[in-house]
C-alpha cells in the first residue's frame, strides 16, 4: 500500500515527510500527512494537512502556464507570438511563446550556479545567453524560458506576476493559500527545505534564481498547500468545472505535442523513458515535478489524481526522490485501479 511506503521512507530517513492527496473518479482516496521537519530555529515541527510547501517547479504549471493561457484566451498573446515582440531586450528573433512553453527554445537547461545570497541580474543574463540549438529541433528542459514567460506576463498585464496570478487565477479558483513571498506569519507554517549556512531555509524560496529575482519567478517561488494543489489538479481533470480559463485552453495545455511535453506539462506518450509517474499510468497522463520533492500527476483515462508535496531536500540535494516518485506512483496506480 502506498501509505505504508511513505511511512517506511520517513522511518528510514530517506525523506523527512510530506502530504499525499489521491483521488479516483472524483472521490478522495487519500489525504494524509507524514513526518516532520526542523524549522529555522532548530525546533522539530510535525507536517500536517495545512503545511505550506515550496512547490519549486510546480510554479511553472500552476502559475506561469495558467497566466499565459489566460492571456492567449484574452487574445493578448498567441502561441506564435515572438518573444522579442514582448521583450525587446531579448536577442533571438525566432523564439516564440510556444517554444518557451514546450522547452524547445534553444536554451540550455540553466544559468551557471551562483549561491543564493550573491546578487545577480538573472534576467539580463538570460537576455544575453546564446541558444544551444535551433528552436523547435529538440527539447531541453529549461528554467530560463519559464522565467521569461513570467516576465512576458508582467509586461502584457502591467502587473507584478505574483499579484496578477493571485487576483486573476488562484483566488477565483479557490486556491486561497497559494502565494509567492509568504507573509511572516505564514512562513512559520512552511516546511523547511535545505540547510543553508547555520539554519534551515523556511518560508523563503529554495531556488537560487527565484531568490535572486526577489522571490517571484515564472520558474519557481510559489508556496502552496495540498488542498490548493488538489483543487488545481481537479480543474485540469474537469476543466469545465471553472470559468477563469476557457476549458479548451486548459485541455490544449495537457495534450501531447512532442518529446513527451504539452504546454509546460510533461505528457506521457508511451515512448522513451517513463516520466516520474512510472510506466503504469495511462498514455495521456500529465503532470510535473519540483526539485524540492513535489510532484503532481493526473491520469484522465482513469480519472486518477496524485499530488505529493514533500521537502525531500531537507536532508540535502542527493535525495533519492526520482526513484521514490516512480515507485510511489506505480503503487498508487496499482492500488486505485484494482476493479
Amino acid at each position: 500500500m502506498y501509505k505504508d511506503y511513505i511511512k517506511e521512507l520517513v522511518e528510514t530517513g530517506e525523506i523527512p515527510g510530506g502530504v499525499l492527496y489521491v483521488s479516483k473518479n472524483d472521490e478522495v482516496k487519500c489525504l494524509e500527512s507524514f513526518g516532520s521537519f526542523t524549522d529555522k530555529n532548530g525546533v522539530k515541527q510535525r507536517i500536517c494537512a495545512n503545511t505550506l510547501f515550496d512547490v519549486a517547479s510546480l510554479t511553472k504549471i500552476s502559475a506561469t502556464v495558467p497566466s499565459i493561457l489566460y492571456l492567449i484566451a484574452k487574445k493578448e498573446l498567441k502561441l506564435d507570438t515572438k518573444v522579442r515582440d514582448v521583450l525587446p531586450r531579448f536577442r533571438h528573433n525566432d523564439v516564440t511563446i510556444e517554444h518557451l512553453l514546450t522547452h524547445t527554445s534553444g536554451f540550455s537547461a540553466d544559468l551557471p550556479y551562483r549561491e543564493r545570497k550573491i546578487e545577480r541580474d538573472v534576467l539580463q543574463e538570460i537576455y544575453q545567453k546564446e541558444l544551444t540549438y535551433e528552436p523547435g529541433q529538440k527539447m531541453i528542459y529549461s528554467d530560463l524560458g519559464m522565467i521569461l514567460l513570467g516576465k512576458i506576463t508582467e509586461n502584457v498585464t502591467a502587473q507584478a506576476l505574483d499579484i496578477f496570478v493571485k487576483e486573476q487565477i488562484h483566488e477565483p479558483w479557490g486556491m486561497k493559500h497559494t502565494r509567492f513571498n509568504l507573509a511572516e506569519e505564514a512562513k512559520k507554517k512552511a516546511a523547511s527545505t535545505e540547510k543553508y549556512q547555520d539554519s534551515y531555509i523556511q518560508g523563503e524560496v529554495h531556488d537560487e534564481k527565484a531568490y535572486q529575482l526577489g522571490g517571484v519567478s515564472g520558474s519557481a517561488g510559489l508556496f502552496s498547500t495540498i488542498e490548493d494543489m488538489a483543487i488545481y489538479a481537479r480543474i485540469l481533470l474537469y476543466p469545465g468545472s471553472q470559468s477563469v480559463i476557457p476549458p479548451a485552453f486548459l485541455k490544449m495545455a495537457v495534450e501531447h505535442r512532442q518529446f513527451n511535453r504539452g504546454l509546460g506539462f510533461e505528457v506521457w506518450n508511451g515512448i522513451g523513458e517513463a516520466p516520474s509517474c512510472g510506466d503504469k499510468w495511462s498514455i495521456g497522463s500529465f503532470g510535473h515535478t519540483g526539485f524540492t520533492g513535489t510532484s503532481f500527476w493526473v491520469d484522465p483515462t482513469n480519472e486518477l489524481i496524485a499530488v505529493f508535496l514533500s521537502n525531500a531536500v531537507h536532508y540535502g540535494r542527493e535525495t533519492p526522490i526520482r526513484s521514490i516518485r516512480k515507485k510511489l506512483h506505480t503503487l498508487i496506480f496499482e492500488t486505485e485501479n484494482i476493479h
